[in-house]
């Protein structure tokens, strides 16, 4: 793997937010947290841990000069809560001492009494009471009601998803180090850079000027750092701007889990209606999204649980709704699909339900009903490039579903304490920002006398690759040695106004923007060339392999005997890219635009082995065949899919979020909560990118790759169902993720 970040890491050499040198005077803060779920506070007193051995100041939301608000889209969420408590570990005071221990010790002297109030755990009971943190929203096709007159039969059901943690390597952490003139540089473990900057402004009463956010690197994100970053900076910031000394704010793994957010839970409700062939005719949905305390990105996430609600088909008519529901636990945010999966497990729900009613196999109305070119979604956007038929078809020549589902029959009919089950899973997910104006990415680009270069961007590299696939986008456009490009940190004063690296649109933005810096130095440089050997045209140079050709050519010129030429002549050789994805719109009054520049298709099978007698299960191979466009980086693509498909297994089987009544998280520790591990993982991953599958609306006609895999995890699902049917055939089929195999043994017996 050529990523220039992997022999860095595997020399730990790579430097993390935890590796940055200590400043001169570094603090260290620790968070002082709500112990109720929900509650009114009566006192808060902080004079006696003031004055706790190396303590040297506690604060609250009364030193807050600027204001108590890091709420984004909806400002509903204070940094520091002031009269209410809305969840266990709702931040309360911060604690400053020479050492993070001597922070937590202090603690016990923090004095707060809290009347409580009942907490509200579950978001169909929100919905009941209309604590709502927007209006339901419903997206439309066709018409429903007249619909379900020509359906030959009709299912309804209801389906559960649970939350999922997002176990980044690296915890949420900040430093902050005050600078002259009431300046600050904040130090983040974000994916919005930006928004530290906004919302940290915000805080200390500053301009965003006086707010530097600077990011190397982080140890994992996965949509966990998009919006809850945030506060964490906040608060170091706090303290350092207060304190005039640099504070540290790290939090352990326990802080983390308690403390962060994490996957939204769905509770949701459908009716689907089909002709006896397996063609759907009508689907209706209601989502009821767990939000949490606070809106987060919770309206965001669930618009696009809105948008993919019919996956990768064609149904004619269509009625989703779907409600934001405050609950009282930490408010839950941005994950890796952002929405996309909950809808699709739903649907795929359905069909299961649909299947069994009219005798066929899932996979023959999954095939019948996917979409074509041309066919509209509920949001009125048509489809493009359409390859959801191409991935099918590619992986059936491939993989041989009906061998597959043979063999299944065949060792079930002969096995009965052991089970296998199949399935097949395909995608389709959108790609760019749903909210329009997120849909931009500049870029800063300089090239040195020696022929080196500089590029900076607005994402942030957090393991995905997408540095590498930014150095790569500039050595193509220049046809330069890819040793030649360092790839800076992400850093606000380079390029301002950046939005975050999520929505699996880093690569595609940035990488365009790149482009766009890069030809505008290329130009220059080609009319330096063109000047040099006194030729008329810069249509007839070309640099190739770091030579210069002229009229197809090779010259003496070099590229680094051009960029010094250039200099020479005072010929900047810098250059600002910008790049706004054009054509994309949505029109919320109606529920209708173009919210996407494209889609990514894909469709996998997948294979399980279930032991009927322990509940426990292999997943014995899962074999792929995935629309990547051209793809920028094979190794890093394919690293993507592996990786998205595991976290999307592990949702779906292992990952449970549990709660005692009053709102604590009891899975909060490595202890309690199970993450996939090479046990877990798949015996066999087969993965198949289609050829001459190019996307023309995106960098060097590459396409996204972050979230899409994600959603193939969601087969392993409906392929252990099936091998649990096969062992109780007379049960009847319930949606509940994650199948744990607690959930496989109720089943079976």
């Amino acid at each position: 793997m050529k990523n220039f970040d992997i022999p860095l890491h595997v020399r730990g050499e790579s430097v993390f937010l935890d590796d940055i040198p200590a400043p001169e005077g570094l603090l260290y803060a620790a968070v002082f947290t709500s112990p109720a779920a929900h509650g009114k506070i009566e006192r808060l007193d902080a004079e006696k841990a003031r004055r706790s051995p190396g303590v040297i100041a506690v604060l609250t939301a009364a030193d807050i000069p600027g204001q108590n608000q890091v709420g984004g889209i909806i400002q509903d969420e204070t940094l520091l809560a002031a009269e209410h408590v809305k969840y266990i570990g709702e931040p309360i005071a911060l604690v400053i001492a020479e050492t993070k221990t001597l922070a937590k010790k202090a603690f016990k002297d923090i004095q707060l009494e809290i009347t409580p109030l009942p907490p509200v755990l579950d978001p169909r009971e929100a919905f009941k009471k209309g604590n709502l943190i927007i209006p339901q929203r419903t997206f439309a096709l066709g018409d429903v009601t007249a619909a379900w007159g020509q359906c030959d039969v009709i299912v309804e059901g209801r389906v559960d998803s649970g939350g999922q943690e997002h176990f980044y390597m690296e915890t949420q952490s900040a430093m902050a180090v005050p600078a002259e003139n009431k300046s600050i540089t904040l130090y983040s473990s974000t994916q919005s850079p930006t928004a530290v900057q906004r919302i940290a402004a915000r805080v200390l009463g500053l301009p965003m000027h006086k707010v530097e956010i600077d990011v190397r690197r982080l140890g994992g994100g996965f949509g966990g750092k998009e919006d809850q970053a945030t506060s964490w900076a906040c608060m170091a910031g706090l303290a350092a701007f207060i304190l005039k000394r640099p504070v540290k704010l790290t939090l352990d793994r326990r802080e983390d889990m308690m403390m962060t957010g994490k996957r939204h839970p769905y509770s949701s409700d459908f009716k689907i209606g089909l002709k006896t062939d397996g063609t759907i005719l009508a689907y209706e949905v209601a989502f009821y999204q767990n939000s949490g305390a606070a809106a987060d990105l919770s309206t965001a996430i669930l618009e696009r649980t809105l948008f993919h609600c019919t996956n990768a088909y064609y149904i004619p008519n269509v009625k989703a709704s779907a409600a934001c529901c405050y609950t009282n636990l930490a408010p839950f945010t941005a994950f890796r699909g952002f929405g996309g999966p909950q809808a699709m497990f739903v649907l795929e729900s359905a069909i299961q339900k649909a299947a069994e009613k009219l005798n066929l196999q899932p996979r023959v109305i999954q095939q019948k009903n996917l979409l074509k070119e041309n066919d509209t979604f509920p949001y009125g956007m048509q489809v493009e490039n359409c390859r959801a038929g191409r991935c099918w078809q590619e992986a059936d020549q491939l993989y041989h579903f009906e061998k597959i589902f043979k063999d299944v029959e065949t060792f079930n009919a002969a096995n009965k304490l052991k089970k296998k089950g199949a399935a097949v899973m395909p995608i389709c997910f959108g790609i760019s920002f749903t909210n329009t104006m997120l849909n931009q990415a500049g870029a800063l680009v300089h090239v040195y006398t020696d022929g080196s270069v500089g590029v900076s961007t607005g994402a942030v590299e957090m393991g995905q690759g997408v540095n590498m696939k930014i150095l790569r986008v500039a050595a193509h456009t220049f046809s330069i040695n890819e040793e030649r490009i360092k790839v800076e940190t992400t850093n606000t004063t380079r390029v301002a106004n950046t939005s975050p690296t999520a929505a699996s649109s880093a690569a595609d933005m940035n990488g365009k923007a790149v482009e766009t810096a890069c030809f505008t130095i290329l130009e220059r440089l080609k009319q330096a060339a063109a000047d040099h050997f006194n030729h008329p045209s810069t249509a007839d140079v070309e640099i190739k392999d770091e030579r210069v050709y002229l009229c197809g050519k090779v010259t003496d010129l070099t590229w680094v005997t051009l960029v010094n030429n250039a200099y020479l002549k005072r010929i900047n050789l810098s250059a600002q890219g910008f790049y706004a994805t054009p054509g994309v719109y949505f029109d919320r009054t109606i529920e209708k635009g173009k919210p996407f520049a494209y889609h990514v298709f894909g469709t996998a099978v997948m294979e399980v082995t279930l032991d009927c007698l322990r509940g426990t299960y292999d997943i014995d191979a899962v074999h792929i065949a995935h629309d990547a466009g051209r793809s920028l980086d094979y190794l890093i693509d394919r690293g993507q899919v592996e990786g998205g498909l595991l976290q999307g297994i592990g949702w779906m089987t292992m990952e449970e979020l549990i709660y005692n009544p009053e709102g604590k998280l009891l899975t909060d520790n490595t202890g309690t909560y199970k993450v996939p591990d090479m046990k877990s993982a798949p015996r066999v991953v087969n993965v198949h990118f289609l050829e001459d599958a190019d996307n023309p609306r995106a960098v060097l006609s590459s396409k996204a790759i972050g979230e899409p895999p994600f959603m193939y995890g969601i087969g392993v699902y409906f392929a252990l169902f099936n091998a649990m049917k096969a062992f109780r055939a007379d049960k009847e089929l319930f949606f509940d993720s994650p199948l744990t195999p607690k959930k496989v043994l109720n089943f079976l017996y």
